[in-house]
């Protein structure tokens, strides 16, 4: 067997092993490969919609389906405690899934993540714990995890991970403030990040940060027109 057979091999157990669904080009053929994570009560199909809007049918998008549609049970401003055994099982088990896409031959910066409400959570989250040098974080009405004055002293780097952050202004689940402490731990642990705070109260995705999903996604896909 080649090492490209072998790779779309463990590439395909790892999605079977971590149930995801996929849509876009096949992973062997995949210029890169989009990890999508869904919000509180939707579904990984949900979030694949995510794909069709970003329109760059040369990428493998993945998602993970979350036990009972949630990562988590309460606010992810909660007291750590409110939110346990659920809230570790869930960021050990995106970890999983990034070290399983990773030791199957994908490389770091052809890897993006993108999380949306929850979902952004958790991947901002996962990734400050995890940090290396990620192709591309979009962060969606979210941010890091835990109540007030939780420490943000990460260790390691996220030089060379381009990260945007985009959140409205009132956002009635994601305080600005912990947009703000967000991006401030992601530019202390070195990764370039794009913020963008947008007037009024929906706690939705708009066009302007599809746009940014696009050409931080070209960064994995450098052929993309």
């Amino acid at each position: 067997m080649s090492d490209i057979q072998a790779s779309a091999v463990m590439r395909a157990e790892v999605i079977a092993r971590h149930g995801l669904r996929q849509t876009g080009a096949l992973p062997s053929a995949a210029t890169g490969i989009v990890l999508l994570v869904h919000g509180r009560g939707a579904t990984a199909e949900s979030i694949l919609q995510l794909a069709d809007m970003i329109a760059m049918p040369e990428l493998c998008y993945l998602a993970p389906q979350a036990e009972g549609f949630s990562w988590y049970p309460q606010s992810f401003m909660a007291p750590t405690a409110a939110n346990e055994p659920y809230l570790s099982r869930a960021l050990q088990r995106l970890a999983a899934i990034i070290a399983g896409i990773l030791d199957s031959g994908i490389a770091p910066a052809r890897l993006g993540v993108i999380g949306f409400s929850q979902g952004a959570c958790l991947a901002s989250e996962t990734m400050l714990r995890n940090p290396m040098a990620y192709g591309f974080a979009g962060i969606l009405s979210g941010g890091a995890i835990g109540p007030p004055g939780t420490p943000r002293d990460y260790p390691g780097s996220l030089a060379g991970t381009r990260v945007f952050l985009g959140c409205a202004a009132q956002d009635p689940h994601i305080p600005l403030g912990r947009v703000k402490e967000t991006t401030a731990a992601f530019t202390r642990m070195g990764a370039s990040v794009t913020e963008r705070i947008y007037p009024g109260s929906s706690h939705g995705i708009n066009e302007d940060e599809l746009a940014a999903l696009r050409t931080g996604l070209r960064q994995i896909a450098p052929q993309s027109p």
